[in-house]
């Protein structure tokens, strides 16, 4: 289970700058469907019914899809087969003949006089120039194409790279041993597995379309390398096998498991939300939803607190697990950073106006005996939900777990965001004598060695944890603190399975 916290991922700007022959160089659904389980709604009396209020916008509503689950397909080896065939945008720029001209200047003392030559040829003849760059679905590939170069036969790849003034030269059998080296390559950058092979994938496509001339030419200096927005999209994604869950345990309930694509126009991001039904599940009667965030670790206890349910251990509950798409990196610490801390307010604002209120609409659902659940960057984000909750009409949880909360990502300033407003739990004292939720509050004994280069002089979690129970306490606010034995994150299955047997007890 990776667990970074460097605030902003090194973007790993390999761009190599190539002298072989120079002939290569670096260069929703809409439609919406009821699922496999009818709405709650059209069988509970009005008087029955508790609602929220659905703020939903229209192109938000248009864009709800509730269907089977999915997780379980395997996308990737489709995904590789159809690489080549699929429709897919690539575009390439090549070099200008001047800037070609000031490269070979700056350059001349890496070169070899041979190399020197045949560039300065190719400057003054009137063959094309070389390849500058290479975007696929708007994505710019770091690594250069063996079909740039006209003249290449399918077999031996030669090049010489130079990175920091050195240079190394490369030999590659064919595609398949060089598109090896460059999972090596990346490996080196912290890329996790998912992305290293959609980086593969693309070199496929542009391989692909260069052979068959299908690519569109830009103009020279189309392409800006510094634009980031260039190295960060995920179209052609896809993150199921970083999932973290037992299949087997999947399988045998995944009848009773809605999954849901949801987007939030605030937010212009895509929601992948797992609904888990408590054994014998009736729409005659009301059931708690224990929310977990950062579904694409916390689904996978999802079948474990759901066998608790079947052994009579604790009371039905409906599990909900809040990820993202799969074409988004749900592990990808900027991505939980993003979400969780810098727009924190507006998934919020998207939990408690949109999808607590959707949920409302298809399950019976007891809202004011709900759970919301986060760890880590999470826990600061159900930190801010709960002390914001008095802002919102919608009231979708009466209880709240604020798990190991990394309080000190909120120090970082690239982020915009202030940490007083967190010590200050948000002027929710300032506005409120009492605070009506139930709260929980948890960590390991263990953890603070787990992120001390991160800390930089602010509390550590364990710190950070003490003070907000201490803040608590001092308000006479409803609170458990309990801290286990472990580091950070390993305690999460058995504090879940041990908080849904005491707040859910079987009556």
């Amino acid at each position: 289970m990776k667990r970074n916290f460097p605030i902003m991922k090194r973007i790993a700007v390999v761009l190599l700058s190539f002298v072989m022959l120079v002939s290569s160089t670096a260069c929703k659904s809409n439609t919406s469907t009821t699922g496999n389980h009818e709405s709650a709604a059209e069988n509970l009396q009005d008087s029955e019914k508790i609602q929220l209020t659905n703020q939903m916008t229209p192109t938000e509503l248009k864009s709800v899809s509730k269907h089977e689950l999915t997780l379980l397909d395997d996308a990737s080896e489709a995904q590789t087969e159809s690489a080549v065939t699929s429709e897919h945008k690539v575009c390439v720029e090549y070099y200008a003949a001047d800037e070609l001209r000031e490269t070979l200047e700056n350059n001349r003392s890496n070169m070899t006089e041979e190399e020197c030559q045949k560039l300065e040829q190719l400057i003054n003849g009137s063959e094309q120039l070389p390849l500058k760059y290479i975007l696929v679905d708007d994505v710019l590939l770091l690594y250069p194409v063996p079909n740039s170069d006209p003249n290449y036969d399918g077999g031996t790849i030669d090049f010489a790279l130079s990175n920091d003034g050195a240079q190394e030269n490369k030999s590659f059998a064919n595609f398949e041993e060089y598109l090896d080296w460059i999972r090596e390559d990346e490996k080196q950058y912290d890329y996790s597995d998912a992305e290293i092979e959609n980086d593969i994938l693309r070199m496929r496509i542009a391989n692909e379309a260069l052979q068959t001339g299908e690519y569109e030419v830009l103009p020279a200096g189309s392409i800006d390398a510094t634009d980031q927005s260039l190295y960060a999209s995920n179209q052609n994604a896809d993150y199921r096998n970083v999932w973290e869950y037992d299949r087997d345990a999947v399988e045998k309930i995944k009848d009773s498991i809605d999954e849901i694509n949801i987007y939030d126009e605030e937010l212009d991001v895509d929601f992948l939300v797992h609904v888990t039904l408590p054994p014998d599940y009736d729409n005659s009667k009301t059931y708690p939803v224990f929310f977990l965030t950062d579904g694409v670790w916390r689904f996978g206890n999802c079948t474990e607190l759901r066998s608790v349910m079947e052994n009579g251990e604790a009371a039905p509950v409906i599990l909900v697990s809040l990820g993202y798409d799969y074409n988004i990196d749900g592990t990808d610490n900027d991505n939980r950073i993003t979400y969780f801390i810098q727009k924190g307010s507006m998934l919020l604002d998207f939990i408690t106006d949109n999808l607590m209120p959707y949920l409302g609409e298809n399950y019976s659902i007891d809202y004011t005996n709900s759970t919301l659940y986060g760890h880590s960057n999470g826990g600061v984000f159900t930190h801010e939900a709960l002390f914001q909750s008095d802002l919102y009409e919608n009231q979708p949880f009466g209880n709240y777990i604020i798990g190991s909360p990394a309080f000190w990502n909120l120090y970082h300033e690239e982020l915009g965001v202030d940490p007083e407003d967190y010590s200050n739990d948000y002027g929710y004292f300032d506005r409120n004598d009492t605070l009506d939720k139930k709260v929980f509050l948890c960590g390991g004994t263990l953890e603070d060695s787990d992120y001390s280069e991160y800390y930089n002089g602010h509390d550590t979690t364990l710190e950070g944890l003490e003070k907000l129970n201490q803040r608590l306490e001092s308000h006479n606010a409803n609170v458990t603190y309990q801290l286990y034995h472990t580091h950070h994150y390993q305690y999460i299955p058995e504090m879940l399975t041990a908080y849904l047997k005491q707040t859910y007890p079987v009556t």
